[in-house]
């Protein structure tokens, strides 16, 4: 059966401008799309529904026609059956239409080889067998329109999610307004239980969201003023204000359906393998019917070897599969852009990572003060916080943070100068104060010793008025999944690569942490760009893991690219895929849903042709009647399309908990 559906307007062709795209757009949207045989424009026969009344009516009729046929109710002519020739034509009238625009279009499908089947099956006087084979065919694809229906239900199921009105800041008062109406800068009021419409800023609150839907994460997530939400997580505790940042399809909810309707629009290559088999097979059953009436003369066995061929388990099973793929990884809040990168991320036996950012939260944080005899640590610290006010720099930032936690006051520098490369000197009420590297102490006259870095972190040296005060050892801090991750990746047999631009001992410190064995560090983006270039050229099907703008090159070279939901837009953009929740066991977790789908398409077409060969061999010797071809046929079909229904996300779209770390995080340092 074909399975064929009116995608209708998608979201990519309803939203215009990115930035004004409202939410409703995103709920509104509607998910269609469906598998195309041999082209690539819109279908216009829909199966994404259930079983309605003219389908019912249909199959009724043809059933009662089969039951009166057999029963020889009413015959009143001789050579032609009255009954026989009114539901042929009333139930059989989808499959001919289809059969007869295929053959208009040049492609061989099965709904012309069945067409041929049940009009030779009647013009030998076998009614009751071509009513027959009509009934399976009607009720093969109301279940198969069912089974696809339920992966088109299963990611329309997010759309519910967002709100259809929120409550929106404007003029110093709370008005409700629609969702359409919502613009980037509003700040929304999001009630305990209510569902976030938007991405966005927490402005002031305090409370829980649950993002099982959007990052995958099976517990709730606490939001305080400055974090992170996504439109479609849900409000558990406090209320929240928020500033929205991003609306309609640029929401994480957006990007989720956009990704799940351009897999289905796109054409993976085995998507477009499935399609030509089952091409070859209905070619190769008419060969082997009309060889088989040369032998035997035997209409019923030639019309057997045309109706047990059932390519469409593959033709239909394709499409579903990867859909289901892209769906439930959409659940673990992995976005894949398109069927061909779930395929190839199935194939993957190389990942190259990325270090800041990616292994490593990317944000430097003090580890210890460490302050020289004589010197507390909190007049280290002072110095230190002074000299960096002005400071752009991460590790400055990350000391004043430090100390603004501790609640001390940070006293404006009366002066502030910064050489790259060394370190500041600045003025304040207490003396001069130089921050800075061993190398920039030396510089100004201090005898500083080149000291290591406490455990794996930077050694910031601090002076002031010539005497050396103290360090501050400040590091990023490993994400506490990589090494989990990455042991996870080496288990399943893939190569794992760390690439950085950070120094050889900073990626030596990574490197030991988590268990990786190849590293090669203080890379330019164009040097990780001709590393990746070189595996690609090896034979190797390459992953990228990066975040940030000087991944770009490598993540748009590698054959899938996997951009960090924390990372830059363009690293995003340059992406085959993005990780919403910067989760490194949710891209294993996705790698494995990407195997288990290739694995599926791979079954189905091996049981496809076991079943048909199977089948026309023992229809060709008279052993498998009509009735018992069009059985299998159906059987065989709608086996194969739920086995691809394995794949389909759960209903509840719970990810399954992640364990709690078992390891410490780790620290590794960040040169100035």
């Amino acid at each position: 059966m074909n399975t064929q559906n009116d995608r209708g307007g998608t979201l990519a062709d309803q939203a215009q401008d990115r930035t004004t795209v409202p939410a409703a757009e995103v709920r509104h949207a509607h998910v269609g799309g469906g598998r195309q045989e041999g082209h690539d424009h819109d279908e216009e026969h829909s199966q994404d529904h259930g079983l309605d009344w003219i389908e019912g009516g249909r199959i009724a009729l043809v059933a009662l026609a089969a039951a009166a046929e057999w029963f020889q109710v009413w015959n009143p002519l001789s050579q032609v059956s009255v009954i026989g020739v009114i539901g042929l034509l009333v139930g059989g009238y989808p499959i001919f239409k289809e059969a007869f625009e295929n053959l208009l279009e040049r492609r061989m499908t099965m709904e012309l080889s069945m067409t041929i089947a049940i009009v030779a099956a009647a013009a030998i006087g076998e009614f009751f067998t071509s009513l027959v084979i009509t009934l399976f065919v009607l009720v093969a694809e109301v279940l198969e329109g069912l089974t696809v229906g339920r992966g088109r239900k299963a990611i329309r199921d997010l759309l519910e999610f967002l709100p259809r009105e929120v409550a929106v800041r404007r003029t110093g008062s709370i008005q409700t307004v629609s969702a359409e109406e919502l613009s980037v800068g509003d700040v929304i009021l999001v009630s305990p239980g209510g569902r976030i419409p938007v991405d966005g800023v927490v402005v002031s609150g305090h409370s829980f969201a649950d993002e099982s839907r959007i990052t995958g994460e099976s517990l709730p997530v606490e939001k305080g003023e400055g974090a992170r939400v996504f439109a479609g997580a849900i409000n558990q505790s406090g209320a929240l204000e928020i500033r929205a940042e991003r609306i309609g399809r640029d929401t994480s909810y957006g990007k989720i359906i956009e990704a799940v309707e351009r897999a289905e629009r796109s054409r993976a290559p085995v998507q477009r393998l499935a399609d030509q088999l089952a091409g070859y097979l209905v070619y190769f059953a008419l060969g082997a019917a009309a060889l088989t009436y040369l032998i035997t003369r035997d209409i019923r066995a030639t019309i057997s070897v045309v109706i047990v061929v059932g390519a469409c388990g593959i033709a239909a099973g394709t499409p579903l599969a990867i859909l289901g793929g892209i769906g439930r990884s959409a659940r673990l809040g992995a976005i894949i852009k398109g069927g061909v990168h779930l395929e190839m991320l199935g194939k993957v036996d190389t990942v190259v990572l990325d270090k800041t950012g990616t292994l490593t939260f990317g944000r430097p944080e003090v580890q210890a003060v460490i302050p020289e005899p004589g010197v507390t640590a909190e007049e280290l610290l002072d110095a230190a916080a002074t000299a960096e006010l002005r400071s752009e720099h991460p590790l400055g930032k990350s000391i004043l943070v430090h100390a603004r936690s501790l609640g001390r006051t940070v006293q404006e520098p009366q002066s502030f100068e910064y050489t790259p490369g060394r370190g500041i000197s600045a003025r304040g009420a207490d003396g001069n104060i130089l921050v800075g590297n061993w190398a920039w102490m030396r510089d100004n006259g201090l005898a500083a010793p080149e000291a290591g870095a406490q455990g794996a972190a930077s050694e910031v040296l601090v002076a002031r008025d010539g005497r050396l005060l103290g360090s501050i050892a400040v590091a990023d801090t490993v994400r506490p999944e990589a090494k989990r991750a990455i042991a996870a990746l080496q288990a399943m047999g893939i190569r794992t690569i760390l690439l950085t631009g950070d120094n050889h001992a900073v990626a030596s410190a990574v490197g030991r942490e988590l268990g990786l064995r190849e590293i090669e560090a203080g890379l330019l983006p164009e040097e990780k760009l001709s590393r990746i270039q070189a595996l690609v050229g090896q034979g190797r099907v390459v992953a990228m893991v990066g975040d940030g703008v000087n991944d770009a090159p490598a993540l748009a070279e590698a054959n899938v690219g996997v951009a960090m939901g924390s990372g830059t837009d363009v690293a995003q953009e340059s992406a085959d895929m993005v990780l919403l929740g910067n989760d490194l066991e949710r891209f294993v977790e996705t790698v494995r849903v990407a195997r288990r789908t290739r694995g599926i398409i791979w079954q189905n077409f091996a049981g496809t042709l076991v079943v048909d060969l199977l089948g026309i061999g023992l229809a060709a010797f008279g052993l498998l009647g009509p009735l018992l071809a069009a059985f299998i046929h159906v059987a065989s079909e709608l086996a194969f399309i739920l086995n691809s229904a394995r794949l389909l996300p759960q209903a509840s779209g719970k990810a399954l908990p992640v364990p709690a770390p078992t390891v410490a995080p780790g620290v590794v340092t960040a040169s100035r």
